[in-house]
């Protein structure tokens, strides 16, 4: 799963800041629990779905909770979709000139350390015996997008990080109906990394301990 979670400064109607969550998978495990955490303190969460049917419920039991959300329809694989997503927040929350401000804008790649290359080639690794190459190779490869982008958005504000939830109980795979983690645990991992204070180095991989090796 990959969920970005940037907050961006969009304009409430009485013309004062106000921030929007962005979650990509949102109608379910980390993206919904991720998006309901947000939605404490933004003034707005976006939340997008493959299903538009799905995203939609996940929205309205998130209103039902108090909580001003959108859903809208979008594939992270399909760059339409990904347009017609973009068009519609930058018009609905952007400047006026149909694109977001983006000041503090804050990508969150959910990524795992199943992903590191340090831990996979770590002897005393737990995961050192699991061999899922194409998950662990996807992982690596968004570690890769977050170095890459925190390099060209290095003399801008934004922040991108890499976070790790760990092992949640999701509809993910089988095993993880058994995980010790509930999603309201790796919310918490992904607010912090979507709240960063300005202070924060930008281009970091962490869980909820701390720093985790690339």
């Amino acid at each position: 799963m990959e969920m970005g979670a940037p907050s961006i400064d969009g304009d409430n109607p009485e013309g004062d800041p106000m921030k929007i969550a962005f979650v990509t998978g949102g109608n379910r495990g980390i993206g919904l629990a991720s998006a309901r955490r947000l939605a404490h303190d933004c003034g707005h969460v976006v939340i997008t779905s493959r299903d538009a049917a799905a995203g939609e419920d996940a929205a309205d039991r998130l209103r039902r909770e108090g909580y001003a959300v959108t859903s809208l329809q979008m594939d992270v694989t399909d760059e339409t979709s990904v347009k017609i997503a973009a068009g519609i927040v930058g018009g609905s929350w952007g400047t006026g000139s149909g694109t977001s401000s983006c000041s503090s804008t804050t990508p969150v790649n959910v990524s795992t350390t199943m992903g590191s290359l340090a831990d996979q080639t770590n002897p005393d690794s737990p995961y050192l015996s699991l061999v899922v190459p194409a998950y662990q190779s996807s992982k690596a490869a968004l570690n890769n997008v977050t170095i890459t982008l925190a390099k060209q958005l290095a003399v801008s504000s934004i922040k991108v990080t890499s976070v790790c939830p760990r092992f949640v109980r999701t509809d993910l795979a089988p095993a993880a109906a058994e995980a010790p983690l509930a999603p309201e645990d790796a919310a918490e991992v992904v607010y912090r990394a979507a709240t960063l204070p300005d202070s924060a180095a930008s281009g970091t991989f962490v869980d909820a301990q701390g720093a985790v090796p690339w």
